[in-house]
């Protein structure tokens, strides 16, 4: 019920007229400090949006990488001539930060046994992950900014439908894989539907379901933040590796794609992101300017 509360209230902030454009560079404070990256500039934008994904994780065939870096989606909200909201990227253009997280087993898929100590299972784990046989996976945006859709009320009231579509791709970084090896491209993309709500995915996957747990505003109502978000999504299909090893990719694909399980049918691949959202008028973000 809270939440059906304060959505009039950020609609409401989505409608004040827009100022003129304001000079980069940017530097809001306080509270409003995550937002230094909103296209304050854009006199169109009406609201800004930070959300940062801080753990759960992404299971592409058989690798599952934990979500151990934040990733953060900043950017602003706007309505369009037809009266739809559309998302503007960042105005630095990094509008889905960069942040490798460590495969565990990296390219050997070695990790230490579940029943080691703790400590020996770490350190073990760590080797592998750290030495030449490690690697990192990274989220990068498949396109513009243009092709990141987010519905507020399907995140808010946790509908089935998607709060956070967008297409993207996942870069796999090792010294022997060169800096071009990925899994999707811009051209075919691992469309991600992320839902708050539960998902429906083809066999043989289950459903699951993501959450917002809390929802506060400060004291003016000019700031509002999501807390517990959880968005789900394991209905979407993974492409074959691209690119990796250089002028030998006809050989090393094959081999990555045996080893991550890919091309990976939808149904076999799944995404959970946790974190915390927050929203701001660009008008308050603005006034935060020293």
């Amino acid at each position: 019920m809270r939440r059906l509360l304060v959505l009039p209230a950020v609609l409401l902030a989505m409608l004040l007229p827009a100022s003129a454009a304001v000079a980069a560079p940017h530097s809001p404070t306080g509270e409003f400090a995550p937002f230094a990256d909103c296209p304050l500039s854009n006199a169109n934008a009406a609201l800004c949006l930070q959300a940062e994904t801080k753990s759960g994780y992404i299971t592409i065939g058989n690798k599952k990488t934990p979500i151990v870096k934040p990733v953060i989606l900043q950017g602003g909200l706007a309505f369009n001539e037809a009266g739809e909201l559309v998302f503007l990227g960042a105005e630095d253009g990094e509008t889905l930060t960069k942040a490798p997280q460590p495969v565990p087993g990296g390219l050997l898929g070695i990790t230490a046994p579940s029943w080691w100590p703790s400590l020996l299972r770490n350190l073990f784990n760590e080797t592998i992950n750290n030495g030449f046989t490690g690697v990192t996976a990274t989220m990068e945006l498949a396109g513009p900014s243009s092709s990141v859709h987010p519905d507020l009320l399907a995140l808010l009231e946790e509908r089935s439908t998607p709060a956070l579509s967008m297409p993207v791709k996942v870069k796999l970084s090792n010294p022997f894989l060169g800096n071009s090896c990925y899994l999707g491209s811009n051209s075919n993309p691992i469309k991600l539907n992320l839902t708050t709500g539960t998902t429906s995915p083809p066999p043989p996957n289950s459903p699951i379901s993501g959450d917002v747990t809390a929802l506060t505003e400060n004291p003016q109502g000019t700031l509002v933040t999501l807390d517990g978000v959880r968005l789900v999504d394991n209905s979407f299909a993974v492409p074959g590796a691209n690119g990796c090893g250089g002028l030998f990719s006809f050989l090393v694909d094959p081999f990555v794609n045996e080893i991550v399980g890919t091309p990976a049918a939808a149904g076999k691949n799944t995404a959970v992101l946790e974190g915390t959202n927050k929203l701001a008028p660009r008008e308050a973000v603005i006034a935060s300017e020293p």
